[in-house]
């Protein structure tokens, strides 16, 4: 009984130790057979397509984004993206590298780029002799020195939308930090938040001007108009619909309109929509700026609308590739191309 138990077990032992080997022979091709192809990776799936925006239907309008050479290109590597102008100096956030370029008009060199807080988003602004930078990745709100291009102060509060706008009045910034509405005013004396105003849930965007700030509310089309001194809502008016991103100039506020791609103009002493602009540019993402008398919107697939408000209408659209932020200033059209990871610097006269 003992050896018959014996032989089982070391018979169990072999066979164990020997199969895998048995196994590995098994699967090897006969000598001089073809070797058998590795079997293929699944292929990865890919999202849908976005649909094509179809532009302006007026004709002579459209023309191609390759009729364009640029004065200069900016390489930064990244995803160049929101834009600020500023007296001597163009300023432009980067998510990736967790960080902002100063951009100098004189030399067409990138003068530096300063390290801020995690994942910068949601607009840039200029005020109070500093940059002001949303974080999106951490929550924080960096203010950069001008001129020392220098991280000066850290804010623990962030912007509530990734794609959404900070603005500077003449004694405050203002940012939406709550999603449910809080619209913070910050003292630029103390880099502390001294007030918050009431606005609908899901603001966005922020600009300043004619002696108030300008909210956006992209899902009740809506346009909020708050008083700068007293930090009082004074008007809600409606829009086209999706209203995210906004701008400032001759005389009225101009929304840029995902919903459908127009842009609205609202005129800041009536406080009401005087025009809504067929742009067709509808969907997520682009800006839009003012700057040379004309207001400049920007989109993937179109990267530069020209809109001239003497007649509203859109007299300019390029199609092609490039676009995701623009500016208008120092003799310039800056257009940041995210996907192209460069800044283009385009003079008008050119077009």
């Amino acid at each position: 009984m003992r050896l018959t138990k014996f032989l089982q077990t070391l018979t169990g032992v072999c066979l164990g130790a020997c199969l895998p080997l048995l196994m590995m022979f098994a699967q090897q091709p006969p000598e001089g057979a073809p070797a058998q192809p590795a079997p293929e990776a699944a292929p990865r799936k890919k999202g849908p397509p976005r649909p094509p925006k179809p532009g302006v239907s007026t004709p002579g309008v459209k023309r191609e984004m390759t009729t364009i050479t640029p004065v200069a290109v900016f390489t930064t590597g990244g995803t160049p993206d929101w834009q600020v102008l500023t007296e001597d100096a163009l300023w432009v956030s980067n998510g990736p590298t967790n960080s902002v370029h100063h951009l100098d008009p004189k030399t067409n060199q990138i003068a530096a780029t300063v390290e801020v807080g995690k994942r910068p988003c949601s607009g840039l602004t200029e005020g109070f002799g500093s940059i002001w930078v949303p974080n999106c990745g951490d929550k924080t709100l960096s203010r950069v020195d001008e001129k020392t291009n220098a991280v000066t102060a850290t804010l623990p509060i962030g912007p509530a939308e990734s794609e959404g706008g900070i603005a500077a009045s003449p004694d405050a910034v203002w940012l939406v930090t709550v999603p449910d509405g809080k619209l913070s005013r910050i003292d630029p004396k103390t880099n502390t938040v001294v007030a918050q105003v009431d606005v609908p849930p899901g603001s966005a965007s922020v600009i300043y001007g004619d002696g108030a700030v300008w909210v956006t509310t992209p899902k009740t089309n809506m346009l909020t108009r708050v008083d700068a001194k007293t930090n009082k809502v004074t008007d809600s008016i409606e829009t086209g619909p999706g209203p995210r991103f906004a701008t400032f100039g001759a005389g009225s506020v101009w929304t840029l309109n995902q919903g459908d791609g127009t842009v609205s103009r609202v005129d800041t002493k009536t406080r009401k929509v005087v025009a809504n602009i067929e742009c067709g540019i509808p969907g997520t993402g682009g800006e839009i700026a003012f700057g040379f008398g004309h207001v400049w919107a920007t989109v993937f697939q179109i990267p530069i609308t020209e809109i001239d408000p003497a007649v509203n209408k859109v007299v300019r659209q390029w199609t092609g590739n490039g676009g995701d932020s623009i500016r208008a200033g120092h003799g310039s059209v800056w257009l940041s191309n995210l996907r192209d990871h460069n800044v283009w610097r385009i003079d008008p006269k050119l077009f």
